[in-house]
């Protein structure tokens, strides 16, 4: 009785996850095909799951306008240099707080919790920042976001976690508590630094507000702005319209779909790779408080 009971509900459970896979999916399928097809299907409304009448124009089109390719460099320089601060910055405060005998260990950490809650707001943040002098560079856009608290606790609970004896051996040996963390401690934690560094990379590539706020440079725009420029604006070069001719209509839609298709492709193949390191570090970071 007991085995069948649990055989329905992993039934129920496998038709509930596979829906939702089908839900989570069929967006970003039909985003695929319709960028894929050729104009006559997509005006019919032919289009679901694969594409009809296969081309390419339209990648091309989107490719071959310059801020595309200028908006990509950008943006991996701004998840390289973005995400390597982050993790730094993440990772030394939260070694720090995980250790409990640090001189006002709670204060810190209250105070760290309280932003998670509360925020100084928008314009405060944008005078700040304007204050610093970092609009307009490379500096505004990931010395804003640098920290992420949740990340921080996460790294913190994984920390502290971590065996005492292994940097009692270490200070044994001589180090201090920057080398005991340099040298045993981040060795150790591949798979939280990979977690909490997709999270950052993710955060940095899908940034909007703050390229809004802090750049005027269009020339710095990262590939998020340019996007929105071109799926809500529709700008493309002039000579781009002109190819497109009588199926500008019909294209709008296929352009739409095919600039998000670019600008979603490169970091989603980024997952696969940290997949392993994903789970094991969410779980570790998250069972144990």
């Amino acid at each position: 009785m007991k085995r069948r009971s649990f055989s329905v509900f992993s039934v129920v459970v496998t038709i509930l996850l596979l829906g939702v896979v089908v839900a989570t999916l069929y967006p970003f399928v039909h985003m695929a095909a319709v960028s894929l097809s050729s104009n006559v299907p997509v005006m019919r409304g032919e289009v679901s799951w694969y594409p009809k009448g296969l081309q390419f124009d339209i990648y091309r089109l989107v490719l071959k306008d310059p801020r595309i390719g200028t908006a990509y460099r950008n943006t991996i320089t701004y998840v390289v240099v973005g995400t390597a601060i982050s993790l730094v910055v993440t990772s030394l405060g939260a070694y720090a707080l995980a250790k409990r005998d640090m001189l006002f260990h709670r204060g810190f950490t209250l105070l760290i919790i309280f932003t998670m809650f509360f925020g100084g707001g928008m314009i405060p943040t944008f005078l700040v920042v304007k204050s610093l002098g970092v609009i307009d560079t490379i500096w505004g856009m990931v010395l804003p976001g640098a920290v992420s608290t949740w990340n921080l606790l996460i790294m913190r609970t994984f920390f502290s976690n971590m065996p005492a004896e292994l940097e009692e051996s270490g200070r044994i040996d001589g180090l201090s508590d920057i080398g005991v963390f340099f040298r045993i401690v981040v060795p150790l934690s591949q798979a939280v630094f990979a977690t909490i560094g997709l999270f950052y990379a993710v955060g940095l590539w899908n940034n909007f507000l703050l390229p809004l706020l802090y750049l005027r440079d269009q020339d710095l725009f990262p590939l998020q702005v340019i996007l929105r420029n071109i799926v809500l604006a529709g700008q493309m070069n002039q000579a781009d319209s002109t190819a497109i001719g009588d199926a500008n209509v019909i294209l709008e839609e296929t352009l739409k779909y095919a600039t998000i298709m670019v600008s979603t492709v490169p970091i989603l193949l980024v997952y696969p790779f940290l997949q392993k390191y994903f789970v094991k570090g969410v779980m570790i970071g998250a069972v144990k408080g």
